[in-house]
């Protein structure tokens, strides 16, 4: 059994049961993560009928049922527990995957994939109130993060003081290798301005 899932005997009961009604020869189970590593995770269980597994998939052969695991997504399914909880409506299948939106980003990760992990979970959903986003445009050889911002950051009043306070604090603080941080975005066009 992987060390990375964990799929309880009432949940492999359930899943048997539930491929036995497909009538369908060798069918099997697909677990996958879409946009794994970021807030917007989402942990997938799915019918994979024979054919239809991904030649890089783990395949788990359990007691009851064949498990088809993600290769990108096998990281972020680290701890992930899949269960069955019975009660009187039936019951209800769970998938508890702690680590599915965790960066599997660490201080040997390159520079590029910090600041850009960084800008992804912790700058750009605050900004998306305001229909804004940051991009990592380049890391320049001195170190310095060059930031576009675009949606409705472009032209904003308010920008130069997001970008100096928030948005360089928190990288700054998180990447201490960073030697500053740029803007390329020309503030000029307010086409699209949140703050007038």
């Amino acid at each position: 059994m992987s060390e990375t899932i964990q799929i309880t005997d009432s949940a492999q009961d359930y899943l048997a049961e539930l491929l036995e009604k497909q009538n369908v020869e060798g069918i099997a189970v697909r677990i996958f993560i879409t946009q794994p590593g970021t807030p917007y995770a989402e942990t997938c269980l799915a019918y994979c009928r024979p054919g239809e597994e991904e030649p890089s998939d783990e395949r788990l052969a359990l007691e009851k049922i064949v498990v088809f695991l993600d290769k990108n997504s096998l990281p972020f399914l680290e701890e992930a527990v899949v269960d069955f909880n019975a009660d009187r409506m039936g019951g209800q299948l769970t998938i508890k995957a702690p680590n599915a939106k965790m960066p599997k980003v660490n201080a040997d990760s390159p520079l590029e994939d910090r600041v850009n992990y960084i800008l992804y979970s912790e700058i750009n959903p605050g900004l998306a109130a305001h229909g804004g986003e940051i991009k990592l445009v380049e890391l320049t050889e001195d170190q310095v993060a060059v930031l576009a911002f675009g949606g409705g950051c472009q032209g904003c009043a308010a920008v130069d003081l997001t970008l100096k306070e928030g948005v360089e604090k928190t990288l700054m603080e998180r990447i201490p290798e960073l030697a500053g941080i740029r803007d390329v975005t020309d503030h000029t066009d307010t086409t699209n301005a949140y703050y007038r």
